[in-house]
């Protein structure tokens, strides 16, 4: 049972591969996330006992309530790789991915290509949630369709209330936007209207007034932020405060963001997630240039960042930046 939709629109965090690892989820939850979910793990590497792969199912129990997304299309084998995940994690939910656009996760028939297939998508989610559905929920997240000539949310959404599917998170974009255009929340709201199942709507919530909109304006029950919170993980906080009171908490200023980056570098390299600390901050570097967009001198603090190999570096960079008592510049921030 998914006891956190009982008494409040839950926020979560989205699963973003390379980027929502144990470090990012344990920051993300001190600023107010409420629901975390784990960067997709392929079922076929879980069966495969593949250690890189069960990395990405760690977690801590701070980050309660949290769950493990699977991708693939072979419904008994990924049924049996969430039976080894809840044997290992014993997580609050399963996810299943229905819904990542990349190629290499669709040419395998994983992710947004069952929205192409429903019998097949049907079949995949009842197995899974057969497997292992009386022990542990089984949630979904899918796009509005594949493309804009074949946008069928709603009823992707009834076949798996039927399938016994307990939540669904809907990106607004088809497979062939990618992260282009608009978020339709039309047809998020379609969805939220024709299932009695939770529905947690996701794309271009890039402010705490934008989720009250969304909140206010459509039937979901609960709200998803992906890209937003990359540059800007103040956003939980902002929008827990901006619901609760209608007023907005005070932006950070660049040293507390500062504070924040060098934080995340500290964790990350104490996480051994990607390796010694010359390997993490090379992994990071991506990272860190978008945390700093809207900074005083973004352009030239990117180019040094693109190059950092060590938390000292880091630090010599924030501490040469320029006005550090200064809010970001860039009325964008929050994007």
């Amino acid at each position: 049972m998914l006891t956190w939709f009982q008494d409040r629109f839950p926020i979560y965090l989205a699963p973003m591969a390379g980027v929502t690892d144990v470090t990012f989820r344990t920051l993300c939850k001190e600023l107010g996330a409420d629901v975390m979910v784990t960067e997709f793990v392929s079922a076929e590497g879980i069966m495969q006992a593949d250690q890189r792969t069960r990395k990405y199912t760690t977690f801590t129990d701070e980050q309660r309530p949290v769950g493990v997304q699977l991708f693939g299309a072979d419904g008994d084998r990924m049924g049996e790789a969430a039976k080894k995940i809840i044997d290992w994690k014993q997580p609050d939910f399963i996810d299943l991915n229905f819904g990542c656009p990349v190629n290499k996760v669709v040419s395998k028939n994983g992710g947004s290509s069952l929205l192409k297939d429903c019998p097949l998508l049907a079949d995949t989610a009842s197995k899974i949630v057969k497997a292992v559905g009386a022990q542990t929920p089984v949630t979904g997240k899918i796009r509005i369709g594949w493309d804009h000539q074949s946008i069928n949310a709603p009823e992707v959404c009834r076949l798996l209330e039927d399938c016994g599917i307990e939540a669904i998170a809907i990106h607004g974009r088809t497979r062939s936007q990618g992260y282009r255009g608009n978020a339709d929340w039309e047809v998020i709201d379609q969805c939220a209207r024709s299932v009695s199942i939770p529905i947690i709507g996701n794309g271009d919530i890039d402010s705490a007034e934008i989720l009250k909109h969304r909140m206010e304006t459509t039937a979901v029950s609960g709200a998803m932020i992906g890209r937003a919170a990359m540059q800007n993980p103040w956003i939980f906080a902002e929008a827990k405060a901006y619901l609760q009171n209608g007023e907005l908490p005070p932006r950070p200023g660049i040293q507390e963001r500062w504070d924040f980056v060098l934080r995340h570098c500290r964790l990350a390299v104490d996480s051994d997630r990607y390796g010694d600390e010359r390997h993490t901050l090379m992994a990071m570097r991506s990272r860190l240039m978008t945390y700093c967009k809207g900074f005083p001198g973004a352009k030239p603090l990117r180019q040094q960042l693109s190059q950092v190999t060590s938390i000292a570096e880091v630090q010599e960079i924030a501490a040469n930046s320029p006005a550090l008592d200064e809010e970001p510049s860039d009325p964008a921030w929050r994007d």
